[in-house]
């Protein structure tokens, strides 16, 4: 059996590197060493989509192909992963695939990120403005413009402000998932999933 998530991030052949590179990192930390799935950095989400369909009608009895992408938008039942898609991005689910092989950034990357204030203070150091971040409350209900406007602002006079590219996945690289898994739902349902099918 293999395994292999297709991941939405990284445009250019470096930040495709980085994003796998900050994945990777970030699942060891969450006890997947020695069972990590094969990465794909993918680009956008209808990259993604197009990959994890080529992948999927390729694969071998036994093999997981999952896709992890942002929700973009708050996901209604997190179960209903294709509902979802489909409602939002008009994406049919492939013939016999399920919902546990695709697997939401609810709704946004950058929502992941804010959520680990230790680890963006140890990044940033004191000229983070932690109280321009979003309330952990309720973080996943939140739309992803605010979501990355704020962590934005919050870094603005920081030396290394946030950018989507290098810096996001160097952060990326950096979270505890046992921080992540104490305020979104969605890190601990790609953690259950990930840990049933690895």
């Amino acid at each position: 059996m293999s395994a292999h998530l297709y991941v939405e991030g990284g445009e250019s052949k470096e930040d495709q590197i980085r994003c796998r590179e900050g994945f990777r990192k970030l699942f060891e930390k969450a006890g997947f060493s020695g069972r990590m799935p094969r990465l794909s950095a993918c680009g956008g989400r209808g990259s993604v989509f197009d990959d994890f369909k080529t992948a999927y009608a390729l694969r071998k009895v036994g093999d997981y192909i999952a896709m992890l992408v942002d929700s973009e938008d708050p996901v209604e039942d997190p179960e209903q992963s294709w509902e979802h898609l489909n409602h939002r991005d008009q994406w049919d689910k492939p013939v016999g695939a399920s919902d546990e092989q695709v697997l939401f950034m609810t709704t946004c990357m950058e929502t992941w990120i804010v959520t680990d204030r230790r680890a963006l203070q140890e990044h940033y150091g004191h000229r983070l403005q932690e109280n321009a971040l979003p309330s952990l409350a309720n973080l996943e209900s939140r739309n992803r413009h605010e979501v990355y406007d704020k962590l934005v602002h919050a870094s603005r006079n920081c030396s290394n402000a946030y950018s989507k590219g290098k810096r996001s996945f160097e952060l990326l690289a950096k979270l505890d998932p046992a921080v992540l898994k104490q305020h979104l739902p969605s890190f601990v349902r790609v953690d259950r999933i990930l840990k049933a099918k690895l």
